[in-house]
């Protein structure tokens, strides 16, 4: 989190490989993105990283179902594998009944878990959420968070999001507040209920010098 320009989107593009990094140095379990070549570094983007937006990146002309296989069809897993996983992390997601519709026959929330599915169905280690809730009304944004916090537990994997929304961040186990290109602050839930961490995300916002409609 932190005010408009201060370097969060930039960060969370390159750390996804999205970008490269104009000075410095990234690792991640110990492997310099530096010294990778453009095949290996596509087989890590493809294995170890998820994908979540804001506008869901889905693609129109396939069912539910196709769009969340597509990447395990891209790595050429085999069809029943591929199916147990797809029905598997749908059923996580609460849209199994939803698998031979198209993008445009369902709700936002939905588009959006269908977009957290495709993410997660190839079991990565990082994720990466850009405003995964920016679209959504508050009881999906609270459902689909929900389900993330869910998942993560399940499947072991860190989440890495960005949100201008502190009812967003207070999900969140650490929280960087970044300004100016550098890490200003950050703070961790600990034992705190989510009502306590939501005000003390507040309150370093204000610190920052803005209200939430200042942050992205």
């Amino acid at each position: 989190m932190g005010p408009s320009g201060a370097g969060k989107s930039t960060l969370l593009n390159v750390l996804s490989t999205i970008d490269k990094a104009t000075s410095g140095s990234i690792a991640i379990e110990g492997k310099a993105f530096d010294t990778m070549r453009a095949k290996e570094m596509a087989v890590f983007r493809r294995d170890k990283l998820g994908f979540i937006f804001q506008d869901y990146n889905l693609l129109d002309t396939m069912t539910i179902y196709d769009n969340i296989a597509l990447p395990l069809s891209l790595s050429n897993v085999k069809p029943a594998e591929v199916e147990q996983r797809v029905q598997d992390v749908m059923r996580q997601f609460g849209i199994l009944e939803l698998a031979n519709k198209f993008p445009s026959q369902v709700s936002g929330g939905q588009k959006q878990r269908t977009a957290v599915s495709r993410a997660m169905v190839t079991n990565p280690a990082l994720i990466f959420a850009d405003e995964p809730t920016g679209a959504l009304d508050s009881k999906a944004t609270t459902n689909l968070l929900e389900s993330l916090v869910q998942a993560q537990k399940e499947r072991h994997a860190t989440i890495m999001m960005v949100t201008h929304d502190a009812f967003a961040a207070s999900f969140c186990e650490r929280i960087l507040f970044i300004k100016d290109g550098e890490i200003f602050t950050e703070i961790y839930r600990g034992t705190a209920t989510r009502k306590m961490f939501f005000q003390k995300i507040l309150d370093v916002l204000a610190m920052l010098g803005g209200g939430l409609d200042d942050t992205i």
